[in-house]
């Protein structure tokens, strides 16, 4: 098999030795599930010999800690499930500069501007809704089209759910505060339907509670992988629409790192052809090197970048903000 240039950088800094990285064991913040990444760890573990410690918990509590911790923090690596808690940590000087080797062939929708952090799968949002009721309806251009009397009952969402924050959080980026709020509220009005998460308003689709829903786009192709006849669909507003905001998992070296060769391997395992695979395969997540083609279920690549909204990633760290507002609207 040859080996592109992207696979053999990414197979040099797994194989070349480091004794400094053998010495020492590796510890890693993820907001990143046990069940779904320890696999993972294992495998760089065995690969490499390297033994890591993984200290599991909620992406913005891990990212906390990482700043209380301040230069006592024992982590080498975060691993968040989206791009604000990276930004955070950028803009707090709390992540070191990755070398080019890491950051060249990553396209831009998935890395950080400064190459701080690198993103290791990315996921879309998506309309998901009924084939059978929505097949006469227009399909909407745009997510603020949903507060049209059309949609009066028939959409839901999940305000409390990090994914949909993170999404509030890149409206107001992108269109402000006044126009996010006034969408929201016009949701609201319209008789939107909250439901617990993203599974559960999928959920709802095929039981009839409701004709669309606003989710990540692997929910939907869990249940397809289960039953094909599964009866909702998924698709994307018009190309550049803030409702098709492109989210990363991510990861950065933490600023203190004791263990910086041993973290950057990690990361550069995170990137290889079999990490990648993994993430678009079981998980349904995209991957973001372009040596590993996506799981044949996802839309394509150049479909997800002609339809991503452009958003610097770097810049959504402010939930704070976001939960202000949801709970101002009385959503939260």
């Amino acid at each position: 098999m040859r080996l592109t240039r992207p696979s053999l950088v990414l197979l040099l800094a797994l194989t070349l030795p480091s004794s400094a990285a053998l010495a020492q064991t590796l510890t890693v913040y993820s907001g990143r599930g046990e069940a779904l990444v320890q696999p993972l760890v294992d495998r760089f573990t065995t690969e490499t010999g390297i033994p890591v410690a993984v200290r599991y918990g909620g992406t913005a509590e891990l990212a906390v800690l990482v700043l209380e911790e301040g230069r006592a923090s024992p982590a080498d690596v975060y691993w968040g499930q989206d791009a604000g808690a990276l930004g955070a940590l950028s803009n707090a000087a709390r992540l070191r500069a990755l070398p080019e080797r890491l950051t060249a062939d990553v396209p831009s929708i998935y890395g950080s501007r400064d190459g701080l952090w690198i993103a290791t799968s990315g996921r879309a949002r998506v309309l998901a809704h009924s084939p059978e009721r929505t097949r006469d309806d227009p399909w909407p251009a745009s997510v603020f089209d949903l507060t049209d009397e059309r949609f009066r009952g028939r959409v839901a969402w999940a305000p409390t759910n990090g994914s949909f924050q993170a999404f509030v959080t890149a409206m107001r980026v992108v269109v402000g505060e006044a126009e996010t709020e006034a969408w929201l509220r016009g949701m609201i009005a319209n008789g939107v339907q909250s439901y617990r998460n993203n599974t559960t308003q999928v959920e709802a689709i095929a039981a009839g509670e409701v004709d669309y829903a606003l989710v990540n786009n692997y929910y939907l192709l869990r249940f397809l992988a289960n039953d094909p006849d599964y009866p909702v669909a998924q698709g994307f507003f018009a190309d550049g629409d803030i409702g098709n905001l492109v989210n990363v998992a991510a990861a950065g070296v933490v600023a203190t790192s004791r263990n910086v060769d041993a973290a950057e391997r990690f990361l550069a395992f995170l990137l290889s052809a079999e990490a990648q695979a993994y993430f678009t395969d079981e998980v349904y997540e995209y991957p973001v090197v372009p040596d590993v083609a996506a799981n044949p279920r996802l839309a394509t690549f150049e479909a997800l970048l002609a339809a991503s909204p452009d958003v610097d990633l770097d810049v959504l760290e402010d939930l704070d903000g976001t939960l202000d507002l949801l709970r101002e609207v009385g959503l939260l």
